[in-house]
């Protein structure tokens, strides 16, 4: 039996809008107990900006909330209901392992999901344990967070506990629960279990929430379902671009890993490209390489397209017109994104305006890195500082002609140097999650029960533009290795 639910103030207040909507998007789902939960990770940064209370948070009650073993006053736990593409391929899933606690209101009338990843479980299970181990919950509390100081729209990690449970995977692990934050959890893929399994009614119902509580529309609108196709395609060419820029690779970009707020989501198998190569692939999962880096614009592209699919019964009366509404939004995408990371890549070389040869200038360099395998992160970050580092590329003919025609385009433009390093900086992060540093925290948490390594990398995550000295070991590349970096799901 779960405890009787909590009357002290956390700070926490709930609404329960998901569970309003038709029964057929979700299961009345409590989270499992555990016997002897512990934290193990608590985000002060997050308790601040959502009004919550820390010295509560971090007392038993706030531990057994974090657990599952505690529910909130006012909460209406469920689990959702979603299908997905995965891998191409197109089935019926739901939330396997996460209970949804509410819906936080924060003093300004902001609403976010509070999600227990890991409470064990639910209709949706399809024969899973429900549980999560330490490890991942770990990185995804590491990953997020660095996307959030990236400037990157995420999820956000909230609290990590131990369950004092063991789980199995490839072997005996530490059970533990993530505490996830995100403006939704609607995704592609609630839309797509919606027009599969429901009925148009309920897509409707599904579509006018999400306005609500996404998308303000203006009163001048007269197709408000053709207005939400264009702005999640807007919101998804913003957040593309932005993973592309600093060489994030999502890894498993199924639609229903695809949320309609336009945050990142779910970092299983998750990680950042050293060396620049566009076929750079990390996920054990992703045998054909459907998600590597260079795909991503276009998996994306793909992805929503189904969202659209799912609306062509909102968009017009007849369906030969809203097919085409329909791909006309979605055939605006690669531009949508093209635009955002031209823009992008632009402000991480110091330019400000807009010349015919800047996309010559940009493919170039990436040509030049692809072929020397530089590393993504610092070759912007030593062009950044005008330390060149004393590797082969910076030494070859081709960089030494690209640099003198980069040096001279950005002679040709009004703003000084001092101005051109700025926008460098803000554009350029000086580190990033590097894998191997990611491992490392892991494994001192892991192994070892000291999370002393993973606090000071999050303290250095959280400041990814500061160019400081503290965050110059962080920029060190691992060592060299015959064995390819692999991530896994975690599930």
């Amino acid at each position: 039996m779960i405890e009787t639910k909590l009357t002290v103030d956390t700070g926490f207040k709930l609404d329960n809008s998901y569970a309003r909507l038709p029964k057929i998007f979700f299961k009345r789902q409590n989270p499992s107990e555990v016997p002897t939960p512990s934290l193990v990770a608590l985000n002060s940064k997050l308790i601040k900006e959502l009004g919550l209370n820390e010295n509560l948070l971090k007392s038993a009650d706030g531990i057994g909330i974090f657990a599952g073993n505690r529910l909130l006053e006012g909460s209406i736990p469920i689990a959702e209901a979603y299908a997905g593409h995965q891998f191409g391929y197109f089935t019926m899933l739901g939330d396997g392992r996460a209970v949804l606690l509410g819906e936080h209101v924060t003093s300004l009338g902001e609403k976010f999901d509070v999600q227990l990843k890991g409470a064990g479980r639910t209709p949706y299970s399809r024969g899973g344990d429900g549980k999560a181990a330490l490890g991942p919950m770990l990185r995804e509390y590491i990953i997020s967070e660095a996307m959030n100081a990236l400037g990157i729209p995420t999820t956000r990690s909230l609290a990590v506990v131990k369950t004092g449970e063991k789980v199995i995977r490839e072997g005996e692990q530490i059970g533990a629960i993530l505490t996830r934050v995100a403006s939704s959890h609607i995704r592609v893929g609630t839309f797509q279990y919606a027009a599969n399994w429901g009925t148009i009614e309920d897509i409707k119902v599904l579509a006018d929430y999400t306005l609500e509580r996404h998308f303000k529309v203006p009163s001048t609108i007269e197709n408000k379902y053709l207005f939400l196709l264009k702005e999640v395609i807007k919101r998804q060419a913003n957040l593309i671009a932005k993973w592309q820029l600093v060489g994030f690779i999502h890894g498993v970009m199924n639609t229903d890993n695809m949320a309609i707020s336009g945050e990142t989501i779910d970092y299983g198998p998750c990680a950042f490209m050293d060396a620049y190569d566009p076929s750079t692939v990390f996920s054990s999962i992703d045998v054909n390489g459907r998600y590597a880096y260079g795909n991503q614009p276009y998996i994306a592209s793909w992805n929503l397209a189904r969202f659209a699919e799912t609306l062509i019964p909102l968009l017009h009366n007849s369906q030969e017109k809203a097919i085409k509404l329909a791909e006309k939004e979605v055939s605006n995408f690669p531009n949508l994104y093209h635009d955002k990371w031209f823009s992008g890549m632009k402000a991480k070389l110091g330019i400000f305006n807009e010349e015919l040869e800047d996309a010559n200038l940009i493919d170039s360099l990436l040509n030049i890195m692809e072929k020397y395998s530089a590393d993504y992160t610092n070759t912007f970050r030593s062009l950044t500082l005008d330390d060149l580092e004393d590797i082969e590329m910076f030494n070859s003919k081709e960089f030494k002609k690209w640099n003198t025609l980069w040096v001279s385009r950005l002679e040709r433009q009004e703003q000084t140097k001092i101005e051109i390093k700025e926008l460098m900086k803000r554009s350029n992060p000086s580190i990033i999650p590097r894998n191997h540093r990611v491992e490392e925290a892991l494994e001192g948490a892991i192994k070892q029960e000291d999370y002393s390594v993973m606090e000071r990398f999050l303290d250095v995550l959280s400041r990814p533009y500061d160019y400081s000295k503290d965050q110059e070991e962080y920029s060190i590349l691992p060592e060299v290795s015959n064995c390819k970096y692999r991530t896994y799901c975690g599930t």
